[in-house]
């Protein structure tokens, strides 16, 4: 094995050693004043551009997992549903924004996932609503159950739902009547048939109309 050993100007020395094997190799050192840098040191890329095949498309789609995403917010101030859609495959986690949200009627919100189409069976949510020291609970197995406070309630507050895996999701959240001491917190679950794309909020009765607010969503 060769090897070129440069000294120090004081002391020591530094060893350019080839490799064991057959073939040969090109070192290219730059037509600059430069230093060559380690793999064992920390340093940071400047002016420079990744080009490696290694940053792959699955790379990117994983890098972007791991990054919060907001949608646009909608005003909910008409229309009988709200809808979020062409939500990524990859989202593990999504959170929906409510402010200062009110409806024409008394019928209950609903928050429903979706694959291809909002799910309408088969969920398994409840919700207790609290007023002062009273409280009542309301189950729902058509969405996550939001109960109403009258045409004149306004919510504002968060709800979150996480995926367990294979379709399978669970979500709860809490919200707040602001013009009353009333509050709501909800949770559930709920197995879609395919992978969510989509969020919609809407009433038990599908006829209510948005009246005030606005909402959104994030996304990771």
């Amino acid at each position: 094995m060769s090897s070129v050993i440069i000294g120090g100007d004081i002391s020591g020395s530094c060893t350019l050693q080839a490799p064991a094997v057959s073939g040969s190799s090109v070192l290219t050192l730059p037509v600059a004043t430069d230093t060559l840098v380690g793999k064992a040191t920390t340093d940071t890329l400047t002016n420079k551009t990744l080009t490696s095949p290694a940053i792959s498309s699955a790379v990117m789609t994983t890098m972007a997992s791991s990054v919060i995403t907001s949608g646009t917010a909608q005003a909910s101030t008409s229309g009988t549903s709200i809808d979020f859609t062409s939500i990524p495959s990859w989202v593990k986690r999504i959170t929906v924004m409510f402010q200062g949200v009110s409806s024409s009627g008394t019928s209950d919100y609903l928050v429903r996932l979706g694959s291809g189409s909002p799910t309408t069976t088969g969920y398994l949510t409840a919700s207790v609503n609290t007023s002062g020291a009273s409280s009542t609970t309301t189950n729902n197995t058509t969405g996550f159950v939001i109960p109403s406070g009258g045409a004149s309630a306004v919510f504002n507050g968060v709800a979150c739902f996480c995926t367990l895996g294979s379709n399978a999701w669970a979500g709860s959240g809490i919200l707040a009547q602001s013009d009353t001491t009333r509050a709501i917190s909800f949770s559930g679950s709920i197995s879609l048939g395919g992978t969510l794309d989509r969020v919609r909020i809407t009433t038990v009765n599908g006829t209510d109309t948005f009246d005030a607010g606005s909402i959104n969503i994030l996304y990771e």
